[in-house]
């Protein structure tokens, strides 16, 4: 058994919060430099150097890289044998995102209640899932997600017999629907099977998962390739406004599912899809 003071979450969690809103991870910054060589649209490649050039002033300046710095949303993989001290989890993980948005002059744009919409004033409270795992680690995802992109997203519960092509059209579906209402050039999150819960969860979780690295079944990275290549013939473009780089990656996570139903959410990220992980 390891102990570990939940001070140390909230001291990571504070981290996480500002290094996300600066700093575009390496496989994001990878797929832009990528998708701008790619672009034919003369306007999209202009676009493409200005998103690169918010990015290293961003970077260099320590400021957002967008003014949506989004609802904080955490996925944390806990070891079976971590035994928290110091107070509760929840508690700490929320305090860690207080210092966070505040300490790093970050948008707090939470409201407490769905229909008062008063603001709590610190990006609290976050959305946190937990899973457990073997080991004795914490492996802690930070994942701030804006709301013009987190709008667009999408849940079918289709018929069995939709089949995998009934999939794929529902995913191109909401990324035309989105349309440049998502910020493209996007990330697009999947999740098929499960239930109307789950399938939404591991969409979210996908959008997590670096770009560039399909999924390790076969037949999922297929469709996977298929659908980036569906979603780049529609010539939304970047920034919707025209050309061929419309979406730099479809990650699609699945999951077991009732024989009656086959449950599909799309949750898209604008081109600012932060992630961040660090292990406890």
């Amino acid at each position: 058994m390891r102990e570990i003071d939940v001070s140390e979450i909230t001291k990571a969690v504070k981290g996480m919060c500002i290094s996300a809103n600066y700093t575009l991870s390496d496989d994001m910054k990878k797929a832009l430099l990528s998708a701008k060589d790619k672009e034919e649209s003369e306007l999209g490649k202009q676009i493409f150097a200005q998103l690169m050039e918010n990015l290293e002033i961003a970077e260099n300046d320590d400021i957002p890289i967008c003014q949506d710095t989004g609802m904080a949303v955490f996925f944390f993989k806990i070891g079976q044998d971590v035994h928290f001290v110091g107070g509760d989890l929840s508690d700490a993980i929320n305090e860690g995102v207080s210092q966070g948005y505040t300490e790093g002059y970050l948008r707090k744009s939470v409201v407490g209640d769905p229909l008062i919409r008063k603001n709590t004033g610190d990006n609290t409270p976050a959305v946190v899932h937990y899973e457990i795992v073997p080991g004795d680690k914490v492996v802690i995802t930070c994942a701030p997600k804006g709301f013009g992109s987190e709008n667009m997203s999408k849940v079918y519960m289709l018929k069995p017999a939709d089949g995998e092509e009934g999939v794929k059209n529902a995913v191109v579906q909401a990324v035309k629907d989105a349309g440049p209402n998502a910020c493209p050039p996007m990330v697009v999150g999947v999740g098929v099977g499960g239930t109307f819960e789950k399938c939404a969860e591991m969409a979210k979780e996908a959008l997590t998962r670096p770009v560039g690295e399909h999924s390790d079944k076969e037949h999922i990275k297929a469709m996977e390739e298929e659908i980036l290549d569906r979603i780049n013939q529609t010539g939304i473009g970047p920034a919707g406004l025209g050309g061929r780089m419309t979406a730099l990656a479809v990650n699609i996570n699945s999951y077991a599912t009732h024989i009656a139903g086959l449950p599909v959410a799309v949750n898209i990220c604008c081109h600012v899809n932060r992630h961040v992980t660090v292990t406890v």
